[in-house]
């Protein structure tokens, strides 16, 4: 988990590859493990690439953006997440380079509900709740809907 020292962002938006960016988005950064096709390094104007956040080929292979499979996506992520040394480096480094400005997570999934950096966001979110992340694994492994939880209790 990051640093509690480190400040967090003062809102986290998501934006695909392939929109244009904003003078609002803040820190852009790009959370996948595969450059998006098509698009030059120059007109993503991304601050960094995290590809330690990216969830694992395998993972992702598995998902394979299928909206059923979704909770089974994100419990796994968390899990990578939470048990990677690089990836929490890279979230430390994220949120200190962002230091406190927005940040906009970068992806390049035609569905912009169901991809990893909507559950990055939403694990960032959680991590800023200051409860417990095993105690929100453990509810959003149960049939509590994840939607109905980031809605209800994701701070904003």
């Amino acid at each position: 988990m990051p640093t509690a020292s480190i400040p967090r962002p003062q809102r986290i938006r998501c934006k695909r590859a392939y929109e244009a960016p904003a003078d609002d988005d803040g820190y852009r950064v790009l959370v996948d493990r595969i450059w998006p096709r098509g698009v030059s390094r120059d007109s993503l104007a991304l601050d960094d690439w995290q590809k330690a956040l990216a969830p694992s080929t395998e993972l992702r292979r598995w998902f394979g953006h299928e909206p059923q499979r979704w909770a089974g996506f994100y419990q796994k992520y968390y899990r990578e997440l939470e048990h990677s040394e690089a990836a929490t480096a890279a979230l430390d480094d994220m949120l200190s380079a962002c230091d406190g400005r927005t940040l906009t997570l970068v992806f390049a999934a035609r569905d912009t509900a169901h991809n990893n950096a909507v559950a990055l966001k939403y694990y960032i979110q959680i991590l800023r709740s200051n409860t417990g992340f095993k105690y929100w694994v453990q509810i959003l492994s149960s049939n509590t809907e994840f939607k109905y939880y980031v809605q209800r209790n994701a701070p904003e």
